[in-house]
């Protein structure tokens, strides 16, 4: 779609196997890591235009157990200078990832594990994708916000832009219009209307790194808010900040990415994410043209790679299609 409207959504084969159900428009897919930018990412772009946080606070000043329970002096001394925007940017230091879900049952304790872990590089020395760093990102702008990230999102970001299909945990009345995911270790059952995510799933589905459950078109709706933002027209969200998160920050050498955002660089300038399920956005800036695309890839086991393939397909065809048309009129 546009700035304007939806220029083409369809909906195609069934929720699983089994049953035949077909997959609707309604359908509500875990997003996994595109959570990151819905969520976390989209708050962030509130709290900074409301002025409840910049990118060069420290996370210590929000989260201060992240240095006092710093397992050594050394990665104290380091815990200091890691700011928002390395969290963000995914150049904190932090392990990538780690198991913690084998023996964490909430979200504190999720937390505290987290902290508790010793930094694997110096801050800002390396690009390394982290779970843990987005998961205390999302507890940082609870803090900043002072309220719960899941009310953020809420209230900054699905209710004024219309979302009214995302969400997390969703109630099991809905679980029916729900996408399933993988089948569990050593049963019939799938993970089936609670996030995938193993780590999301042991923290009760409201991290910062995953646990939001969407349709294409809320997603859309994002999709076209940011490119009116873009070109100065959104009331939601000022050109300046979204400039700022869809600008490559390079913390550390070779790293492409935006503040919570993926970046495609040159002259097509884009900003997009893609989630373990199967999900993905991208906003094309300046084609001024979003995408979303939401599967269950994972479905019935994450040992498929046959995704990337029809991702890059579609995304070809769309572009391809999109700038056809372009130059037509």
């Amino acid at each position: 779609g546009t700035a304007d409207k939806i220029l083409w959504s369809e909906a195609f084969g069934c929720l699983d196997y089994t049953r035949h159900l077909p997959v609707t428009k309604e359908t509500l897919y875990d997003l996994a890591s595109v959570t990151k930018v819905i969520g976390t990412t989209s708050v962030y772009m509130q709290l900074v235009k409301q002025g409840k946080v910049r990118m060069s606070d420290p996370v210590s000043q929000y989260l201060p157990e992240f240095v006092e329970l710093a397992p050594t002096d050394e990665d104290r001394a380091k815990r200091k200078q890691i700011t928002v925007e390395h969290l963000l940017t995914h150049t904190a230091g932090l392990t990538a990832w780690k198991a913690y879900y084998r023996a964490q049952t909430n979200y504190a304790g999720m937390l505290h594990a987290i902290v508790t872990t010793p930094l694997q590089s110096d801050p800002g020395a390396e690009f390394r994708y982290s779970d843990f760093g987005m998961l205390l990102a999302g507890e940082v702008a609870a803090r900043a916000g002072k309220k719960p990230l899941a009310e953020l999102e809420r209230e900054l970001v699905f209710d004024p832009l219309g979302l009214t299909n995302t969400m997390r945990n969703p109630p099991s009345r809905l679980w029916s219009q729900v996408a399933p995911t993988e089948r569990m270790p050593g049963s019939t059952n799938f993970v089936h209307g609670v996030v995938h995510d193993e780590n999301a799933r042991a923290g009760e589905g409201i991290t910062g790194h995953a646990g939001l459950f969407s349709t294409a078109e809320d997603l859309g709706k994002l999709g076209a808010e940011l490119l009116r933002a873009d070109e100065g027209k959104s009331s939601w969200l000022p050109q300046s900040v979204l400039a700022e998160f869809a600008r490559p920050h390079e913390l550390a050498r070779d790293s492409n990415r935006g503040l919570g955002w993926g970046i495609e660089r040159g002259p097509k300038r884009a900003i997009g994410h893609n989630g373990f399920t199967g999900t993905y956005i991208r906003v094309e800036l300046a084609r001024k043209m979003y995408i979303v695309l939401l599967t269950n890839a994972v479905h019935p086991t994450r040992d498929n790679n046959k995704l990337g393939q029809v991702r890059r397909a579609f995304l070809d065809s769309v572009l391809q299609a999109f700038d056809h048309t372009a130059a037509a009129d």
